[in-house]
C-alpha cells in the first residue's frame, strides 16, 4: 500500500476543493469547475478531473489511497471521514474520462 502513498504523492498534487484528496495521476483539474460554500453544517464543494484513465483504474486508486489518509469506505464511490463524506461520479469513456469529485456534511 506504500506504493499508493507514493503515487498519491507524486500526483499533480491534491484537489483544489479538499488539500486531503490527492489527485490522480493521469487526471487534471478543471480549475472552472470548482465551487465551494461554506455552511453552518459544513462544506459544500465539487469539482471535476478529466483525463485518459478508465473508471475501473480511477475506484482502485481512490480505494487504495483515501483510507491511508484517514477516508473510509461508506459504499460505491463513497467515503465518509469525521463531518465530510467524499462522492465520485464518473461521465464520459474510459480513456477520456471526467470524474466528479464532492465534498458534503455527513449526516
Amino acid at each position: 500500500m506504500g506504493l499508493f502513498i507514493a503515487q498519491a504523492q507524486a500526483a499533480a498534487g491534491f484537489l483544489s476543493i479538499a488539500e486531503d484528496v490527492p489527485l490522480m495521476p493521469g487526471l487534471a483539474e478543471s480549475p472552472e469547475a470548482a465551487t465551494v460554500f461554506d455552511k453552518p453544517s459544513g462544506r459544500i464543494a465539487n469539482t471535476e478531473a478529466k483525463g485518459a484513465v478508465t473508471a475501473a483504474a480511477v475506484r482502485q486508486f481512490y480505494a487504495a489511497t483515501l483510507p491511508q489518509l484517514g477516508w473510509q469506505s461508506a459504499g460505491a464511490e463513497r467515503y465518509r471521514r469525521e463531518a465530510e463524506l467524499l462522492r465520485l461520479s464518473f461521465t464520459g469513456r474510459d480513456g477520456a474520462l471526467t470524474v466528479r469529485f464532492e465534498l458534503l456534511p455527513n449526516q
